[in-house]
């Protein structure tokens, strides 16, 4: 499974399971909270790692940016689209 489908898993389990959707979020108050996101992700199954958050986002950014009109310096700009990290928490909302 790539880092977006874990992400995805994950998520639909934490929107069932508010203690769960807790433990998640309270990692964003921990001094390093994306390693913190990560260990607990490890502890519950799910093999995700800082650098597969960031690889992934800049992947899928890279893919997208290549899609729009031709990928030049004239694709718009996409903010915030190659933080799987930030846009995970934003699905838990």
């Amino acid at each position: 499974m790539d880092t977006l489908a874990l992400l995805d898993s994950l998520q639909r389990r934490a929107l069932g399971d508010p203690k769960l959707k807790k433990r998640l979020t309270e990692t964003r108050k921990d001094k390093n909270p994306v390693s913190a996101f990560c260990r607990t992700c490890q502890e519950l199954g799910y093999p995700i790692y800082e650098m597969d958050l960031i690889l992934a986002g800049e992947e899928f950014y890279a893919a997208m940016k290549r899609s729009t009109n031709g990928g030049g310096e004239n694709s718009p700009m996409l903010a915030g689209e190659d933080d799987f990290y930030e846009m995970f928490f934003a699905g838990l909302e």
